[in-house]
């Protein structure tokens, strides 16, 4: 008897405490909620339910990340020389690209916040093997530091590789810094992190939890993946450390990616990326050697970061603008589409206004709530003249975009919600109708290797997929 009447006393305390939180968390709802239906939405939820919208609310529900701006203030504050350095650097190789793009690059800078690189030399990396064996030739040659960022590491054939390129670096002298995301990477072992820290090897997750008022800042993750070579070399991209993707993986077989080689003063801008992520995840400036950037070639190159930490929505604005600049062609490679309403309808204006449309995508699945998602936004724009491809030679998880003949983009960025809005990305624009042209036959080739879905219609689909992608494009704010 006593032990009811002790419980019954602890809910007749908690429940009201749930439903007080949940109130005030639901005037928070209406304050920050990106949409009057999310709003409502979550607003509904907290005040009926709170036992069960208070968690969901507290992880998910959050829109913007806390903190880190706020990190890198406190911490650049006493770096103004090297700030001052850095733009110096940056203004010398400033240039418009105005005539090879006469559309939209203008509007592209100003979504960057900053400028179109000139000088650059890019070279396409298609797939794997491609991919590691030039990142390892640039770590070989570093002489100065590295700086190496990934969404996954792990510890299997090629993590082990690459960390013994680190481990060699390291030992001459060179300054190694490995960044990577504490939820993307869960399953790398101490063992590993371990190794590399007792050879001298600067190492650190991306934490998103830092302070108590971030306790459940668990929704958003870093989903780069850079890699920096004396300042001078970087790679940006699709790719991973992991065996799959080599297409090592029975379950995808060959796994079809691309990155970006870029050589000259652009990976300055990559380096900075890194920097700003090591101040949140550390809270220091890596301690390395300032080395200027030197032209390689004639590419201009705009490296766009985006992250939830942004005033605006970078990487979705990034995209608009792709679609609406777009006057003969605009081609879009992505394993993820989980479009909002405003991306749904540019696609569709660009498909009625002649744009030559195209989408390609993977006919297997990684993540089955994105894939089977993706199955009722299909129809939505192939009604209207879009073009849809599924790649059906193995896994596909290349990010490319072509806009016309002169702009095509490499990074990180998936379309889906996720990375318009919850993920750190990078992608690296290039402005050169020649790189472009290569871009172009790249994603031909894989054309070639895909089947065009274009002719599918919802209600053609099997029951069991119209129902899961009916339930899965519910979760599209956070897939």
């Amino acid at each position: 008897m006593l032990i009811e009447s002790t419980l019954l006393s602890v809910l007749a305390c908690i429940i009201p405490l749930l439903h007080l939180l949940g109130i005030v968390s639901a005037i928070e709802a209406l304050y920050y909620s990106r949409s009057s239906q999310g709003a409502i939405a979550w607003g509904l939820f907290l005040v009926i339910f709170p036992y069960a919208g208070l968690p969901f609310y507290w992880i998910l529900g959050r829109s913007k990340f806390k903190g880190y701006r706020e990190q890198l203030a406190r911490v650049v504050k006493h770096q103004q020389s090297g700030i001052e350095w850095y733009r110096e650097q940056i203004g010398r190789h400033v240039v418009s690209v105005n005539e090879t793009v006469p559309g939209g690059a203008e509007t592209f800078s100003k979504i960057a916040g900053k400028s179109f690189l000139g000088g650059n030399h890019a070279e396409l990396l298609i797939d794997g093997a491609a991919t590691f064996e030039s990142i390892f030739e640039a770590i070989d040659s570093a002489k100065a530091y590295l700086f190496v960022e990934f969404f996954i590491i792990k510890d299997d054939g090629l993590g082990v590789a690459l960390q013994e390129k680190l481990l060699a670096a390291a030992r001459r002298g060179v300054k190694v810094f490995v960044l990577y995301d504490e939820i993307g990477s869960h399953k790398l072992s101490a063992r590993y992190r371990d190794e590399l820290v007792s050879s001298g090897v600067c190492v650190s997750p991306f934490g998103t939890r830092r302070g108590i008022a971030n306790f459940f800042q668990v929704n958003f993750r870093n989903h780069r993946k850079i890699v920096v070579v004396d300042g001078h070399v970087a790679f940006i991209g699709g790719l991973n450390v992991g065996d799959e993707y080599l297409g090592r993986d029975h379950r995808f077989g060959h796994w079809r990616d691309t990155h970006l080689k870029l050589i000259g003063p652009a990976a300055l801008e990559a380096k900075a990326l890194f920097v700003v992520d090591w101040v949140w995840a550390t809270g220091d400036v890596p301690a390395v050697e300032a080395i200027e950037p030197r032209a390689a070639g004639d590419l201009p190159v705009l490296t766009i970061g985006s992250g939830p930490a942004d005033e605006r929505d970078t990487c979705l604005l990034f995209f608009l603008n792709c679609i609406a600049s777009a006057r003969s062609r605009v081609w879009i490679a992505s394993p993820y589409f989980v479009p909002d309403d405003a991306l749904l309808s540019a696609l569709q204006l660009a498909a009625l206004r002649g744009v030559d449309v195209r989408i390609l995508l993977p006919a297997k699945r990684d993540h089955t709530l994105v894939w089977l998602a993706s199955f009722f936004f299909v129809p939505a724009v192939t009604g209207y003249g879009v073009k849809v491809y599924r790649y059906t030679q193995g896994f596909m998880h290349q990010k490319a975009v072509v806009v016309d003949d002169s702009l095509s983009a490499i990074g990180t960025a998936n379309f889906d919600n996720r990375s318009f809005r919850l993920n750190f990305e990078v992608m690296s624009l290039v402005a050169h109708r020649g790189f472009t042209t290569q871009v172009t036959s790249m994603l031909e080739a894989d054309f070639a290797q895909a089947s065009d879905v274009s002719h599918e219609r919802f209600a053609d689909y099997p029951l069991w997929k119209r129902v899961g992608s009916k339930f899965a494009r519910l979760f599209g704010p956070v897939l």
